[in-house]
């Protein structure tokens, strides 16, 4: 056989088997990412639940109920209120 025959022979095989190893990476790499997009998706849905449940809680109504029930406040009387003023001398 001829010494060039012998080289490309050689060639033409490890560059089939360089091919064969770039396709298994692309694949695995492509399961990684596919995996990854879904994580994110299942994190986006659960972000949006999270700001849906704080808007309940940060409710301004909710706060107030619970200000009245759980630690007994209320709005004073008119002559409870007292207003301080700040005297212009310290800066």
């Amino acid at each position: 056989m001829d010494k060039r025959l012998v080289v490309l022979i050689v060639a033409v095989m490890v560059s089939a088997l360089a091919v064969v190893d770039l396709r298994e990476r692309n694949r695995m790499e492509f399961v990684e990412l596919q995996t990854l997009r879904n994580m994110r998706e299942n994190l986006n849905v659960e972000r949006g639940k999270l700001l849906l449940e704080e808007g309940v809680w940060s409710e301004h109504r909710r706060v107030a109920a619970l200000a009245r029930t759980q630690l007994g406040m209320a709005m004073p009387a008119p002559d409870q209120v007292v207003i301080v003023e700040v005297g212009g001398g310290h800066r």
